[in-house]
C-alpha cells in the first residue's frame, strides 16, 4: 500500500562491548545490512536509539552523525568502495586528510605495508585484484584508528583462498589495534572466528 511504513527490524536490543568481535548472521533479507547501517549511523531508525561511546546517534542530525563516524567508525564493504581515479595510497590518505590528519601519508604507508601492499601503493584499483582492493579498503579503515569497525560481507566478492587471507588480516589488525569489530557475513568460517554471533530472522534477533 502506498505510503505504508515498512518494518524491517523488530524490537532489537543489544549491547556490544569495547574490543569485542561480533558477527551478525542470518538469511538474505533478514535485516543484517539494515542493522549494520543503523549501528554505524549510516541510516536513521524510525524508532528506538543507537549509542556509540555514550553518544546517542538518534539525537543527532546528519552532520552530527557524520562527525561521529569520522571520529569513531571505520567501514569495510563487499564492493571495496575505492575511488578509481586515486592510487591505493591516495585512497587511504583521502579520509585522513579530510579529517585534518597531519601525518596522513605516513599512516597510509604504514597500514598499506601492514596489509602487504607496500609495493602497490602507486597502483590504481583497476590495476589490482579483488583481494588487493579489499586489502586497500582494510588499510583505509584501520588507518583512521576507529574505535569500532563495521564490515559488510568483507569476503563476499572474493574466492575462498583470498577471502581466508582477508579474514586473517582483519582479525590480526583487530587484535593489534584493540578495535571493536562488527561484521555481517554469510561465511560460517568467518562468523566462527568472532567471539559472538547474533542471528537475525525476519528482522528479529532470535539468538546468539
Amino acid at each position: 500500500m502506498a505510503g505504508a511504513e515498512l518494518e524491517i527490524l523488530k524490537g532489537i536490543t543489544l549491547e556490544i562491548k569495547s574490543g569485542e568481535t561480533v558477527a551478525i548472521v542470518g538469511a538474505s533479507g533478514s535485516g543484517k545490512s539494515t542493522l549494520l547501517g543503523l549501528l554505524a549511523g549510516l541510516d536513521e531508525a524510525s524508532g528506538g536509539r543507537v549509542d556509540i561511546d555514550d553518544v546517542q546517534l538518534s539525537a543527532l542530525d546528519e552532520d552530527g552523525r557524520a562527525r561521529v563516524r569520522a571520529e569513531k567508525v571505520g567501514f569495510v564493504f563487499q564492493s571495496f568502495q575505492l575511488l578509481p581515479a586515486l592510487t591505493a595510497l591516495e585512497n587511504v590518505m583521502l579520509p585522513l586528510e579530510l579529517n585534518g590528519q597531519d601525518d596522513a601519508r605516513a599512516l597510509a604507508e604504514h597500514y598499506l605495508g601492514r596489509v602487504e601492499l607496500a609495493a602497490r601503493m602507486d597502483h590504481y584499483p583497476r590495476q589490482m585484484s579483488g583481494g588487493e582492493q579489499q586489502r586497500v579498503a582494510i588499510a583505509r579503515a584501520f588507518a583512521a584508528r576507529p574505535a569500532i569497525l563495521f564490515a559488510d560481507e568483507p569476503t563476499g566478492n572474493l574466492d575462498t583462498r583470498t577471502g581466508a587471507h582477508i579474514v586473517d588480516l582483519l582479525f590480526e589488525l583487530n587484535r593489534e589495534e584493540g578495535t571493536t569489530l562488527v561484521l555481517v557475513t554469510h561465511d560460517q568460517v568467518l562468523a566462527d572466528r568472532c567471539q559472538r554471533r547474533l542471528r537475525l530472522d525476519a528482522g528479529a534477533l532470535v539468538g546468539e
